[in-house]
C-alpha cells in the first residue's frame, strides 16, 4: 500500500509459506525514527501530568490547564499509533497459505504498486473440468467426484463440486465445473492434467434422435 525501497525479501521460489507470514520489508528507517519521536512526546506528556498531579489536587492548577495536559497526552498517543501503523505498512505479509511461484524483485529495488512475489494457494486445489451439456442438471454443488492425476503423481483423491457454470458453450456443447480437493500436506502439485469420475446426483438427461 506504500511505495519504497525493498530492504529485505525473506522467501524464494518454491518455499512453502503460511498466511500472514512476513515475506518482505521496505526500508523503514525514517518511519522508525518518527515512532521514536512520537514515543518521546508521549513520555514527556505523561511526566507533565505527573508533575502537575499534586498541584491539581491542591487546586493550584486550573481545570482548564489540567484538561489541556490530558488532551496533549491523548493527541501524542494517537500520533504515535499512526506512526506505528506507517511502519507496519512497510512489512509485506502473505494473504494466503501456499507456495512462492516466482520472486520478481530483490533488495534495493524501488517498488510502487509493483509485483514483488507471485504466490499460489494450493490448499485446497481447484480442478477445472469441461463436461458435456447432457450432464447439465445432473451435477449439483457438493456432488462427489474422484480425481486421478496423471503420472508421475498418480493416486486417487476425493473431491467435491464447488462451482457450476450457468452458461453453456454453444460451439462445443459443454459447460465448466470446478472441483475442490483438500491438500493440507501440499503433496499434490498444481497444474496437473487428471481424469475425473463424477457421482451424478440423478440420471443423465438423454437426447432423442430421429
Amino acid at each position: 500500500p506504500v511505495p519504497g525501497v525493498l530492504s529485505e525479501v525473506l522467501v524464494d521460489r518454491g518455499e512453502v509459506i503460511r498466511k500472514n507470514q512476513l515475506l518482505a520489508k521496505l526500508d523503514s528507517r525514517a518511519q522508525q525514527a518518527a515512532v521514536e519521536l512520537g514515543r518521546a512526546r508521549v513520555e514527556f506528556a505523561k511526566r507533565r501530568i505527573a508533575r502537575n498531579a499534586e498541584l491539581v489536587k491542591d487546586g493550584l492548577v486550573s481545570q482548564q490547564t489540567s484538561d489541556e495536559l490530558e488532551t496533549e497526552l491523548l493527541l501524542a498517543e494517537l500520533e504515535l499509533k499512526e506512526r506505528r501503523v506507517q511502519v507496519a505498512l512497510r512489512d509485506i505479509v502473505s494473504p494466503i497459505a501456499g507456495v512462492v511461484v516466482e520472486r520478481v524483485r530483490s533488495p534495493g529495488d524501488f517498488v510502487q504498486e509493483t509485483e514483488i512475489l507471485r504466490l499460489a494457494q494450493i490448499d485446497p486445489l481447484n480442478v477445472e473440468v469441461i463436461v458435456p451439456v447432457a450432464t447439465f442438471g445432473s451435477i449439483q454443488t457438493g456432488t462427489k467426484a474422484t480425481v486421478k492425476p496423471r503420472a508421475p503423481v498418480g493416486g486417487v483423491y476425493d473431491a467435491k463440486v464447488t462451482v457450476i457454470d450457468k452458461v453453456i458453450d454453444a460451439a462445443s456443447n459443454t459447460f465448466r465445473v470446478r472441483l475442490e480437493i483438500p491438500n493440507g500436506d501440499l503433496t499434490i502439485p498444481a497444474g496437473l492434467r487428471c481424469t475425473i469420475e463424477l457421482e451424478f446426483d440423478r440420471p443423465l438427461a438423454m437426447q432423442q434422435t430421429e
